[in-house]
């Protein structure tokens, strides 16, 4: 699914070269490259503090701990992500109301967040899912209405643009009053182990997270709010470091990748392609299809049989996993995510990709659904 030996052949030297200097230096922790990273990352964003973490499950609850969300508070999110959106909604105890997604973006459906809005609710988490921005203008507006804080889930579309209605344009991830990202070595921007940041442009929130990150202190062995221990190695943000010139080029690559699959399957009556909104560019963290016949198990099968790696992303809603369970949710209420589940399919996507390469998988896919 993602080739990260031949991206590393490609910027090998200044990789080695860096994370030889931390060997040396041996400031393994909160060392000069994250300092480094984390200024390039915030020039980058145009955001005013770029807070580095340990993972981007820990991003998701560190903002949620600095913005002073408390148990019971409601957090509304979509059905259709991967379990850490809501996973940490669990760990602080408070309640996650998942509401539908968009049938041909994927992204929270705004009807359906409306109508799960109440009295509890305190904060809305879009999801960017698979490479492009949530309808965030509606978003910010409708939290503004409420007086919600929105957290966004940027864990798969770092590097997209938002394109509001006046013009303005903003980076995924520094819309709301909080956004969270992933660098896991198969992201965008991916590190060699694991990590993560939140943005923001509020400075007091800022100030929070960062002690947030630190075991809530400020001053060595001062705690002032209560924290956890979630960091970006030195030799993570030293690698992050080195790929960051390259993120807009790794993007380019994808959509040039995710243009060729979509021109192979345009005229397949079985395949619907990727839709992108008019507000928003796709990054494609995933090429994801709907495969509307009914064959998509098959074809899962068929591709593996040929060597052809893909996944389904998700095979199980949030509101059926064991773990989240609630009888507030009515299934009516989730027949998108419900019809996703047995249809999408994601092809191998990366920047390493060549036409050789998605001419073999996109052919194979031809042949089989006719």
């Amino acid at each position: 699914m993602v080739d990260l030996q031949s991206q590393y052949q490609k910027i090998k030297d200044v990789v080695n070269t860096s994370i030889e200097e931390v060997l040396n230096s041996s400031a393994y922790i909160n060392g000069p490259y994250v300092k480094e990273f984390q200024a390039d990352l915030e020039n980058y964003l145009n955001v005013k503090h770029v807070i580095p973490c340990a993972n981007g499950t820990d991003a998701l609850q560190i903002a949620m701990m600095g913005l002073g969300l408390e148990p019971g508070d409601e957090v509304i999110t979509v059905d259709f992500t991967f379990a850490a959106t809501v996973e940490v909604i669990g760990l602080l105890q408070l309640t996650p109301v998942l509401v539908d997604v968009e049938l041909d973006t994927f992204n929270i459906n705004i009807e359906a967040l409306k109508k799960a809005i109440t009295p509890k609710t305190k904060a809305i988490v879009p999801v960017h899912l698979f490479g492009q921005c949530a309808n965030m203008e509606t978003i910010i507006a409708i939290a503004k209405e409420h007086n919600l804080f929105v957290i966004e889930d940027n864990a798969q579309a770092i590097g997209a643009d938002y394109t509001f209605s006046d013009g303005t344009v903003k980076k995924a991830g520094t819309i709301g009053h909080v956004g969270t990202t992933s660098f896991f070595p198969s992201k965008n921007l991916g590190c060699y182990g694991d990590g993560g940041a939140i943005f923001t442009n509020d400075d007091e929130l800022a100030h929070t997270l960062r002690g947030v990150v630190n075991h809530g202190m400020y001053k060595r062995y001062y705690h002032d709010v209560v924290g956890v221990n979630s960091r970006l190695d030195s030799i993570q943000a030293a690698v992050l470091k080195a790929k960051l010139p390259n993120l807009d080029a790794y993007c380019d690559a994808r959509r040039k990748a995710a243009a060729f699959y979509s021109n192979a399957f345009k005229s397949d009556k079985n395949i619907v392609t990727p839709v992108i909104s008019d507000f928003t560019t796709h990054v494609f963290h995933q090429y994801t299809l709907r495969i509307t016949n009914g064959k998509r198990d098959a074809l899962h099968k068929h591709l593996l049989d040929n060597n052809i790696p893909n996944a389904i992303y998700y095979p199980v809603p949030l509101h059926a996993q064991k773990a989240y369970k609630d009888d507030r949710y009515n299934e009516k209420d989730f027949e998108v995510t419900n019809q996703l589940i047995n249809e999408v399919i994601s092809l191998p996507m990366h920047t390493e990709l060549d036409t050789e390469q998605q001419g073999f998988i996109s052919q194979t896919i031809l042949n089989f659904l006719n």
